[in-house]
C-alpha cells in the first residue's frame, strides 16, 4: 500500500471514530481470519521460556539529582499505559523494561529526578484506556507531567474495528490532555516482525498494523498528543539476530528490544518538556523532516519507526497540518531507581 492510499485509509478511519461511524475493516475478513489463526499460534509460546510476571518498576529514578537540584522544583513524573510492551513483559529485571528506561533517561536530560508509575495491562486493547485513565487520574495532586501510551497490536490481533480502537485511544488523550499532562503514543507495532508468524501472512500483519498506527497518529494529534512510530523498528535487528531482540517466548521484547524502543520514545517525551536541544526542533529538510498535512505525515510516520508526528498549525489547504521529525536515537542511561515512598 502506497502512503497516499495509506493516508486515504487512515482519515476513514480517524473521521469514523470522531463522528461515530462503523467499523471500517483494515484487511479483507479472510485475510485476518488467517492472521488471527498464525497469530494466535505465535502466542502460543508465550510462556515457553518466561512468565506472565511483569517487573514492577515504579519508583524513583535519577537519585543523583535529589541533592544537586537547588530550583527547588519537585520530581517530574512519567506515567506509562498500555498493554504488555508497555509494561514490560517478556524481561525479568525491572530496569529492562521500556518504563524504567524511559525514566532514567529523562531524569538525566532534565537533571531531575521522575517519579515511574505504570498502570498498564499485559494482554490491554485500547478499550481499557478508559479505565487505566482513571488510575492515573484518581488524585488530581498526584497528574503526571507526561504520560506514554503503547497500545495496538492486542486490537488488531482481536479483531477490534479501527474506528473504535482510534475512539478509545483519542479519549484518552484528550482526557490527559485536559488534566494537564503531555501525551506521547507508541504507535501499533508491526506485528509482521512477529518470528513464528509465516509468509505470505506476514504482509497482511504489516498492513494491518501500519494502517491502525496511521489513523491513532491522526486521532492523538488532534487531542494535543505526539505521537513515535514503533512500526518495524526492530525490523532489521529481528532479521539479523532474533534471539537478541526477541524474548525468551519469541513474542516480546528482549531487554534490548525494550532498550530500542526507548530509544525512539526518549526523545519525544523529552521534547514535550521543552528539555530537548532547540536546535533539533527545527526541521532538517536533509532528513526530510517538515509540515505536512496530518493524515500524509501519519501515512509517512507508519512507513518508518522512530518517526514523530506532532500538531502544527491547525489549518490549511487539505485540512489540519503536523510537523514530522525523524529523531536520532541515542542510548539511555541505566536505571538508577528506589522505590516510590508515601511522601513522594
Amino acid at each position: 500500500m502506497t502512503s497516499m492510499s495509506r493516508a486515504r485509509v487512515a482519515r476513514r478511519i480517524a473521521a469514523g471514530a470522531a463522528y461515530g461511524g462503523g467499523g471500517i475493516g483494515l484487511v479483507g475478513a479472510a485475510g485476518v481470519g488467517l492472521l488471527l489463526a498464525e497469530v494466535r499460534l505465535a502466542r502460543r509460546h508465550v510462556g515457553n521460556g518466561t512468565d506472565n510476571h511483569v517487573p514492577n518498576a515504579d519508583g524513583r529514578y535519577g537519585h543523583m539529582y535529589d541533592s544537586t537540584d537547588s530550583s527547588g522544583e519537585p520530581p517530574l513524573r512519567l506515567t506509562i499505559l498500555g498493554d504488555s510492551t508497555a509494561a514490560g513483559q517478556g524481561v525479568h529485571r525491572a530496569g529492562q523494561t521500556p518504563g524504567a528506561l524511559v525514566a532514567s533517561g529523562l531524569a538525566a536530560v532534565a537533571e531531575r529526578p521522575v517519579i515511574l508509575r505504570n498502570v498498564a495491562l499485559p494482554g490491554a486493547r485500547s478499550d481499557d484506556l478508559d479505565r487505566q485513565v482513571a488510575l492515573v487520574l484518581a488524585d488530581p495532586a498526584l497528574t503526571p507531567d507526561v504520560c506514554v501510551i503503547m497500545i495496538g497490536a492486542n486490537d488488531v490481533t482481536n479483531r477490534m474495528p479501527p474506528t473504535r480502537s482510534v475512539r478509545h485511544l483519542s479519549s484518552a488523550v484528550r482526557r490527559l490532555r485536559t488534566a494537564g499532562a503531555e501525551v506521547v503514543v507508541g504507535t501499533c507495532p508491526d506485528l509482521g516482525t512477529i518470528e513464528p508468524v509465516q509468509q505470505p501472512l506476514r504482509w497482511l500483519a504489516r498492513r494491518a498494523s501500519r494502517q491502525l498506527a496511521a489513523a491513532q497518529t491522526i486521532g492523538v494529534v488532534e487531542q494535543g498528543g505526539r505521537t513515535v512510530s514503533l512500526g518495524d523498528l526492530l525490523g532489521p535487528e529481528f532479521a539479523a539476530n532474533p534471539r537478541e531482540l526477541f524474548g525468551p517466548d519469541n513474542y516480546h521484547p528482549s531487554a534490548e528490544g525494550y532498550a530500542t524502543a526507548a530509544m525512539a520514545v526518549l526523545p519525544t517525551v523529552c521534547a514535550t518538556l521543552g528539555l530537548w536541544p532547540a536546535e533539533e526542533e527545527r526541521p532538517d529538510v536533509t532528513r526530510r523532516e517538515g509540515f505536512l498535512p496530518v493524515a500524509r505525515a501519519a501515512a509517512e510516520a507508519a512507513s518508518e519507526a522512530g518517526t514523530e508526528v506532532t500538531a502544527a498549525m491547525p489549518t490549511g489547504p487539505k485540512g489540519p497540518w503536523a510537523l514530522l521529525k525523524r529523531r536520532r536515537r541515542r542510548r539511555v542511561p541505566e536505571p538508577d531507581r528506589a522505590p516510590v515512598t508515601p511522601s513522594s
